[in-house]
């Protein structure tokens, strides 16, 4: 069984980014700016993260 912990989304707003985590369990959010660069660098250290901890491929949420 599943059960979901944190929920993130990048969003972009009047051009700038922001992080934002969803705490789920303790019903808190944070939200972070994020430069352009690390949104830029973001798939890569997806990618590199997955490798190093050997996980499933991504899987969408729709």
């Amino acid at each position: 069984m599943e059960t979901l912990l944190y929920a993130a989304e990048l969003v972009r707003e009047d051009g700038t980014y922001k992080l934002v985590v969803r705490d789920v369990v303790r019903d808190t959010v944070q939200v972070t700016p994020v430069p352009e660069s690390a949104v830029a660098k973001l798939p890569t250290f997806l990618s590199v993260l997955g490798a190093k901890l050997g996980s499933a491929p991504a899987r969408g949420r729709r």
